[in-house]
């Protein structure tokens, strides 16, 4: 379900004063708050009121068997702290530093809108493929009447814009699917085409399909190397003959990372990346820029 934009203003309270701290947002005529601290501080702040309502929550921390690879586990409860007072105790759960808490500030919504959004992030977060999911099974959404549903995808539509402002990304997907014919910018390959892609102005997206190397070569930086890893574990790269191949439209940070995934190799991304008429993607950026008098 796509995001619709439009401006907006979001608060971000710092309870003590610092951006590392307990933090909550919310946003202008919205019924919603998010509530982000760390394992250590929870302790401290899990007798907060809104630790006290019903939410859906996420735990993040890094994947310990996969370098640079973030580990997310989706949860919600009738009562937030009590289920969360479990996760930090339970060793399974040992990998999580921050979590993050959604609730709804004038008790409109139930368990049932919480366990329906909490069933929505973990299939997004698994189709998504930026973060390993934890939780072991799918859970099936419970039926909801249609105006509860439309509040709750709503109230989805509001998280989903909140999370990566608090530096989650495990359920950013692509939106706004393009073909190849549409794509525009290619990566090259001994004069062959092994990519498609397009800078957005929330990372660099490579189609679904692209070719990339088997093996990277010796000299690929330890980052780039965990990255090709990390994608081949969650699926998003698979082996297809002697190459590798993109399963999914996939955003990555920079068109650096985009190229150096495909080519195995470090890259500049914005001189690999070249238009269908062979101008890189550097020269079509600086030529964007106004013309000014010499």
């Amino acid at each position: 379900m796509p995001i619709q934009s439009q401006p907006m203003t979001i608060r971000i309270y710092l309870a003590d004063g610092t951006p590392d701290g307990f933090r909550l947002v919310e946003r202008s005529q919205w019924t919603g708050i998010a509530a982000m601290c760390s394992r250590v501080q929870y302790p401290q702040v899990r007798t907060r009121d809104e630790f006290t309502r019903p939410g859906v929550y996420v735990l993040v921390g890094a994947d310990p068997n996969s370098p640079g690879g973030s580990l997310i586990y989706v949860g919600q409860a009738e009562t937030a702290s009590q289920r969360l007072d479990q996760h930090l105790k339970d060793e399974t759960k040992d990998f999580w530093e921050h979590l993050v808490l959604f609730t709804n500030k004038d008790a409109n919504f139930n368990s049932a809108h919480f366990r329906y959004l909490e069933a929505v992030l973990i299939e997004r977060a698994g189709a998504a493929k930026r973060a390993k999911v934890k939780n072991g099974n799918q859970p099936t959404p419970p039926r909801l009447s249609e105006p509860d549903k439309a509040e709750a995808d709503a109230f989805l539509d509001d998280m989903l814009l909140i999370y990566p402002l608090l530096g989650i990304t495990a359920f950013e997907q692509v939106e706004h699917i393009v073909g190849p014919s549409e794509a525009d910018l290619e990566l090259r390959q001994g004069g062959i085409v092994i990519g498609r892609g397009r800078y957005t102005k929330e990372g660099f997206v490579v189609l679904a399909g692209a070719r990339g190397r088997l093996q990277a070569v010796t000299s690929t930086p330890d980052s780039l190397v965990a990255l090709r890893a990390r994608l081949r574990d969650e699926g998003a790269l698979v082996s297809d003959g002697n190459a590798l191949r993109l399963t999914l439209d996939y955003r990555f940070d920079s068109p650096s990372a985009a190229a150096g995934v495909l080519l195995g190799r470090s890259a500049n991304g914005r001189r690999e990346w070249i238009d269908a008429h062979g101008v890189p993607l550097k020269t079509i950026q600086v030529a964007a820029l106004p013309q000014t008098a010499v």
